[in-house]
């Protein structure tokens, strides 16, 4: 294969004052993609993979102030001698670039329509007319349904997926011999990310491009390409052939990054008593009024009739495709959403208690979200954080005992205690989310739900959350609901796995059972897309013993 873009011995250092002098960002950095090709990215957060990304466009001195030595060709050509005309020429329209979060990527004032046809009106030459038919057809091409109405929609009124498809179709407007994807299926879920790999291999047979993939999802990456680079701090420690770094790492990093996929399954344990159930547990939205029902709303059905039970010292993985009402069923049995139906909690029904009567009740009740730095104020120390619901709940506590139980549940979930007095914007996203779990732990609670705690995370801190989760769940006993789309994270946690789909339960039973012998087909879909490369070893392994 031809080199296409070359990277030799590429160093990259922020500029910072007399007193700090320049900190090193990337370590001779050497690396090439060839005509056609799929490269593979990886490494932990902050290893310099969209540093490495955002160097071969020349987008690291826009936003900070960079020197660099080495040099990055693209077919043959140093990019850092090209001028302002020249390199116009090459962002968007030989090389594009899709960005990790969407919603940031896209304008969120301008429609769908207006920010696709920009890029072909300025590298295409197109008319307005011309330029707005190719940006529905580049949207339908990429999936989207009813492409031409789509095109006067806003980026919040699209899913996550959708908005994925968008940036893929913004990307593919002129035509790049190489498309760089930073991270594409992040906080995807499974079907959605099959859907966007499964796009992304036939566009680039398509369009005969390259494709730079980055991603901390080691299993996804050796899927898709035939040769990885795996860095760590801004250096790289190993490439080659994604096959044989896999089966005969070289490097004692690769080995651990390799060893920290989830594998194993939990094995059932049989749990205590009763601790919450619900019967028949609705949840109403209404729809937003259409120009065709300007005087009648419908609603949304987001939980339809649900009934469960949990069994103290247990975790239920609830697992489903985006909008299946996971979120929501975990919103309703804690009463942050309105719903109808039942909710028993040690025998109360919740839906029943006035907010006075069941304000004690919350502190056996915790939750975890998504996302720690936006629910953590970034305005209040750890200490504050981690305090703030014993304050609400044991108002006459002294401040020499809060600083104790404060310093003790940071130990628990594996902090110094000197991070008390620092802001969550000083922390990693790994460490932010041991505060998120700190801060609800610190109320010794009964049961904890967790909403895709893991999602974001590189797999070695996945790891590390786990480790830590059946620590605490061991030394408590606190009953977990685990909501994710990770299904190798819940296979490695839960005791019991419900399945949802458009509201309903589709599924539910042992988790050892459902992931080995799944009853319906929408749960074999799921599994079949999450563990895909997995299901072909064994389909592999089962093939290779009937040939014998």
């Amino acid at each position: 294969m031809r080199p296409m873009l070359e990277v030799e011995n590429f160093s990259l250092w922020l500029r910072g004052d007399a007193a700090s002098g320049d900190k090193a960002l990337l370590e001779d950095i050497s690396l090439t993609i060839n005509e056609g090709e799929c490269l593979a990215l990886a490494g932990e957060s902050g290893s310099g993979k969209s540093v490495t990304a955002l160097s071969m466009l020349r987008l690291m001195e826009e936003t900070s102030r960079v020197r660099h030595e080495g040099r990055i060709l693209w077919r043959g050509q140093d990019i850092f001698s090209f001028s302002d005309r020249l390199l116009r020429g090459l962002r968007g329209n030989r090389i594009a670039m899709i960005f990790q979060e969407p919603m940031s990527a896209l304008n969120p004032v301008f429609s769908i329509g207006r920010q696709l046809v920009e890029p072909l009106l300025l590298h295409r030459s197109m008319t307005r007319r011309e330029a707005e038919r190719e940006a529905a057809r580049l949207l339908g091409r990429t999936g989207i349904n009813d492409p031409e109405t789509r095109l006067a929609s806003y980026p919040h009124q699209l899913s996550g997926g959708q908005r994925q498809r968008v940036i893929i179709a913004m990307a593919l407007a002129c035509r790049p011999d190489l498309l760089i994807a930073d991270e594409p299926t992040t906080a995807l879920d499974v079907t959605i990310q099959e859907q966007i790999l499964a796009l992304l291999a036939d566009l680039r047979r398509e369009y005969r491009m390259a494709v730079l993939l980055i991603s901390h999802d080691l299993t996804l990456l050796r899927r898709l390409a035939p040769r990885i680079v795996i860095m760590r701090r801004g250096r790289i420690v190993e490439q080659g052939e994604t096959d044989t770094i896999f089966n005969a790492p070289k490097e004692e990093y690769t080995r651990h990054l390799l060893a920290a996929i989830p594998k194993e399954q939990m094995q059932p344990r049989q749990g205590g008593e009763a601790l919450l159930w619900t019967r028949r547990l609705t949840c109403h939205f209404p729809r937003p009024a259409s120009l065709k029902n300007l005087f009648r709303r419908d609603s949304f059905i987001a939980l339809d009739e649900t009934s469960l039970a949990f069994r103290q010292g247990l975790t239920y993985g609830i697992v489903g495709e985006s909008g299946s009402g996971k979120t929501t069923l975990a919103m309703a049995m804690l009463r942050l959403t309105e719903s109808q139906g039942k909710v028993f909690y040690r025998g109360q029904a919740l839906r029943e208690l006035s907010a006075k009567a069941l304000r004690p009740l919350r502190r056996q009740l915790q939750i975890v979200f998504q996302d720690p730095f936006s629910s953590l104020s970034p305005r209040m120390t750890v200490a504050e954080i981690v305090a703030e619901g014993l304050r609400v709940h044991e108002p006459r506590l002294k401040t020499e005992e809060l600083a104790r139980r404060v310093a003790q549940s940071l130990e628990e979930v594996g902090l110094d205690t000197e991070a008390a007095g620092r802001y969550p914007h000083e922390f990693s996203g790994g460490q932010r989310q041991r505060i998120a779990i700190a801060r609800a732990i610190i109320l010794q609670p009964r049961l904890v739900i967790f909403d895709e705690p893991t999602s974001s995370l590189d797999v070695t801190i996945q790891a590390q959350i786990i480790e830590l989760l059946k620590n605490l769940q061991n030394r408590h006993g606190i009953t977990y609901l685990f909501i994710s789309h990770d299904l190798r994270v819940v296979r490695s946690l839960a005791d019991y796995l419900i399945v949802m789909r458009d509201g309903r339960i589709v599924e539910q039973g042992r988790a050892d059972r459902i992931f080995a012998r799944p009853e319906q087909e929408y749960t074999r879909n799921l599994l079949r897309a999450a563990l895909a490369e997995e299901h072909h070893r064994q389909e592999a392994g089962q093939y290779a013993v009937s040939l014998s």
